[in-house]
């Protein structure tokens, strides 16, 4: 091969640094696909080239040597369909793909219709909320019939709980002329304010309106690291429009390909990466019989979030806590607003509209970051629903996870869920920054607030 073929063919580039890892080193392309882009990350080894291939044949070589963190970009007119990396001798994070047409472009489509079902508060519900400020703290907020019905409810205990004040106040640099707030019946320690909130909650559970109890107290405060004003039950937290915290783990295998005879496949193309799955519970009080992440759960008061992992591990799927430390990642987080109109839960003694009952909610909102973890265990660690709450487990390839983000897929993931694998789909490099699309699926990711 000449130099000036070469030249045609590929452009070498130096990637930035610390770019994004891969795991497997072959992959296909339409012929229609003519701007292909590759990553590598071999950490302190040369590659010698590359085999392009067509119809399973080699096609063409591309034999001078790759340094380490390279990007290669092919601007391919000859139908080749796939790329091996070839002539390393130890392991390596391989090679991947950036851009894909059309396929990449449905799954960017597909990627953004997931983010947006947790991403949902429309303009008409945003402009229209009542903060929830104690202590010149926001704390939450609501819709002013959630609000309504919390003062409208806490008016029938012998002490007043909540109230609406006119009072305007200043907050980050913005006029509040009306909000939600406590009384001063409610107490001034976070004590007395959590038990005079859980009056006032339990008596909305009574009514059926809050179902789905846990009987697990969630710390409400300004920020994720501040001290909480009051401990909210987890149930009722969408009431209050509070942020809510939890861990979700993506359970990650590497699994062993068939052998081939194709000496340009490396060793650890080997390995095909695969994510476990979880079907919830037919008894969940959300969600029930969907499909969801090996392990996720809120982040209760009074313990750190990698105590959470490791006893959520445990009691979700049966994995020693030394499987877990082993395996376990702490990779960023992600964040969401949603609005979800009201519904009355069938055991509820409110009717459909205003009545005996007093108002009737319009719609919650949930505001959550989600702390996100990746978990590799062996090829051979089965998990186990000990805690009832997981009916059962089953491994998805990257391509199957893909496949259940369409929109009209019939068994989709619980939606929460979506997010924290799509932020570990950019993470691995299974979607190119080049796909438009690219850039709005990162923002997205975080659209709630993450404090």
């Amino acid at each position: 091969m000449t130099s000036q073929t070469n030249t045609n063919f590929f452009r070498s580039l130096v990637s930035i640094s610390n770019p994004c890892k891969f795991f497997a080193d072959a992959f296909q392309f339409p012929a229609s696909i003519t701007r292909r882009s590759f990553y590598s990350s071999t950490s302190s080894h040369r590659l010698q080239g590359l085999n392009l291939k067509k119809n399973g044949r080699i096609y063409q070589q591309i034999n001078y040597n790759l340094f380490p963190n390279f990007m290669i970009e092919a601007k391919c007119s000859s139908g080749i369909d796939t790329v091996h990396a070839k002539g390393f001798s130890t392991k390596f994070s391989n090679i991947g793909k950036v851009h894909n047409g059309q396929r990449e472009v449905d799954i960017i489509n597909s990627m953004l219709y997931r983010i947006r079902q947790c991403n949902n508060v429309p303009d008409s519900v945003k402009n229209t909320l009542l903060p929830f400020i104690v202590d010149g703290k926001l704390l939450g907020k609501v819709t002013k019939k959630t609000a309504n019905k919390l003062v409208e409810s806490s008016n029938k205990l012998p002490c007043s709980v909540f109230k609406i004040s006119n009072q305007e106040i200043s907050y980050d640099g913005d006029v509040i002329p009306l909000h939600l707030t406590l009384s001063e019946e409610a107490g001034d320690t976070c004590s007395l304010r959590t038990d005079s909130v859980m009056t006032v909650m339990s008596q909305l559970r009574e009514e059926g309106v809050i179902d789905g109890w846990r009987d697990e107290l969630l710390p409400l405060s300004e920020g994720f690291y501040d001290d909480p004003t009051l401990l909210v039950e987890r149930a009722a937290a969408p009431f209050l429009g509070m942020m809510q915290y939890g861990v979700h783990i993506n359970g990650i295998v590497r699994e062993e390909r068939d052998k081939n005879e194709d000496d340009s496949m490396t060793a650890s193309s080997h390995f095909e990466t695969k994510m476990w799955m979880a079907r919830r519970s037919a008894t969940k009080s959300k969600y029930p019989g969907m499909l969801d992440h090996i392990v996720a759960g809120g982040q209760p008061a009074g313990i750190g979030l990698m105590e959470n992992v490791l006893k959520e591990c445990m009691e979700e799927a049966g994995i020693p806590e030394d499987l877990t430390i082993a395996g376990i990642r702490s990779v960023g987080a992600i964040s969401y607003e949603q609005y979800e109109p009201f519904k009355v839960h069938q055991s509820s003694h409110v009717n459909s509209r205003e009545g005996d009952f007093g108002t009737i909610i319009d719609g919650l909102i949930s505001r959550s970051v989600l702390f996100c973890y990746d978990l590799e265990l062996p090829p051979d660690f089965e998990p186990a629903a000990l805690d009832g709450e997981v009916e059962s487990f089953f491994k998805w390839s990257v391509s199957e996870v893909m496949d259940s983000m369409k929109e009209d897929y019939h068994d989709p993931i619980k939606p929460n869920c979506y997010p924290v694998i799509i932020d570990y789909m950019l993470r691995s490099g299974d979607i190119s920054p080049d796909s438009p699309g690219y850039l709005d699926i990162l923002r997205e990711l975080r659209g709630g607030y993450c404090g």
